[in-house]
């Protein structure tokens, strides 16, 4: 398992620091939303992965030549069958890191699900005392602001869409349809899921530019993928127009306002320009064959750390 670990411990490199930075530079990710949100996760999965396999093949490499063999005989330490002077010092490090590493994403990952949750749940008792259900739309709920505003709640059968009474004044009923298209596919989609994942990323490691890098081109790609759904049903005009008045309507909101401190996703400034240019100055979509190609890419990226822990022998 030493040549392992090694592998692992390069791998974990290339996936924190080289491969997020070129990936968030490249202009292809817009041509391909789904490939490209395919391979961020791939990288931060592996990523976390190599972290902590390579500390866990290092601390096991005096224990096993596997990671079976190395387990057993950790298993054997603990339960006192074996002297804990054959792992060694810096062995035994190695393993508290990999356990501490573990246990510090697991728990962040739990308190990041518990603190959006409690947002939620208090973004929700107070649309239900500011706002009306819509009279002709399921699902839908309609805030008193003149400012222009949409976004999703996620709840599961209790999600609803947030519109304001501005929004519904000022957008044509076509430019309405593409908004409301947009926001039910966030929770369609459960998008959601992927905010919440990415924000534990971030929150666990926040040194990490994988983290960061991540959460922000994911952001971007969901609002893309909402944007493609759209489009399907409206022209582009009248989704360029949607756009450009939703995304005004955040900044004429007081910073106490509803909004903001429960909505899943509230675009920034770059990620509406991010979307007004691919729509105003749109490129050809990558080929299948090459976001098979990405997506293929990703799933060895995925494999290769999975089958380094999993396999016997694969290195030694």
């Amino acid at each position: 398992m030493f040549w392992s670990s090694w592998f692992l411990a390069g791998l974990a490199i290339a996936l924190a620091w080289p491969a997020p930075v070129l990936l968030s530079r490249a202009h292809w990710p817009a041509r391909a939303p789904f490939a490209a949100m395919v391979l961020w996760q791939s990288i931060a999965l592996a990523g976390g992965l190599s972290m902590i396999g390579a500390m866990l093949c290092y601390g096991l490499v005096p224990l096993g030549g596997n990671l079976a063999a190395g387990l057993h005989g950790l298993l054997l330490i603990v339960t006192g069958r074996a002297s804990l002077d054959t792992l060694g010092l810096v062995h035994a490090f190695a393993l508290s890191a990999a356990a501490l590493l573990s246990a510090h994403l697991v728990f962040t990952l739990w308190l990041t699900y518990f603190r959006i949750n409690r947002q939620r749940r208090r973004h929700r008792d107070l649309l239900h005392l500011l706002s009306s259900p819509a009279d002709d739309r399921p699902d839908t709920l309609v805030i008193n602001h003149e400012a222009p505003v949409a976004y999703c709640l996620p709840g599961g059968s209790r999600s609803v869409t947030v519109l304001s009474d501005g929004l519904m004044t000022l957008l044509s009923p076509d430019e309405l349809h593409a908004v409301l298209l947009h926001e039910q596919t966030h929770l369609a989609q459960r998008h959601h899921l992927l905010l919440w994942a990415f924000a534990a990323w971030r929150s666990a490691l926040p040194w990490l530019p994988t983290s960061r890098l991540a959460q922000r081109a994911v952001s971007s790609l969901i609002e893309i993928m909402a944007d493609d759904v759209a489009l399907r049903a409206v022209d582009k005009s009248t989704l360029v127009k949607a756009i450009a008045l939703v995304a005004s309507g955040p900044a004429q909101l007081p910073a106490t306002s509803l909004v903001g401190g429960g909505a899943e996703q509230i675009d920034t400034p770059a990620t509406t320009s991010a979307r007004l240019g691919r729509l105003l100055a749109p490129a050809p979509p990558l080929g299948a064959a090459q976001q098979a190609l990405v997506v293929g890419a990703a799933a060895l990226l995925l494999a290769a750390p999975t089958a380094l822990l999993l396999v016997p022998g694969i290195l030694p």
